[in-house]
């Protein structure tokens, strides 16, 4: 059982990082940093864009927009790492 907590735990730390690089890369993309013509940057564009936005969607139906500035990966971003704690400081020690 600890395995498949392990593997959560895992899986959770990797979308946060995936999480992180999709909003680094929004703001590259929004300041015009990275060339969107590029194969290749609209390959890990749209990559990033398919794994996050899932998450996200459900998030921004409930969030208002604040001017041009996107909160819902903070959010996600806090779900996450209460997720985490929840089973760190909860489930993990009880499960032999």
């Amino acid at each position: 059982m600890r395995a498949i907590l392990d593997v959560i735990l895992l899986a959770l730390q990797l979308y946060w990082w995936v999480i992180i690089a999709a909003a680094i890369f929004s703001w590259l993309y929004a300041f015009n940093i990275v060339n969107p013509n590029n194969q290749f940057v609209g390959t890990i564009g749209r990559m990033l864009y398919q794994l996050t936005e899932p998450a996200l969607r459900p998030i921004r139906r409930f969030v208002p927009p604040f001017g041009g500035l996107d909160i819902t990966p903070i959010i996600l971003l806090l779900i996450i790492f209460l997720i985490q704690r929840v089973i760190w400081l909860y489930i993990y020690p009880n499960v032999f």
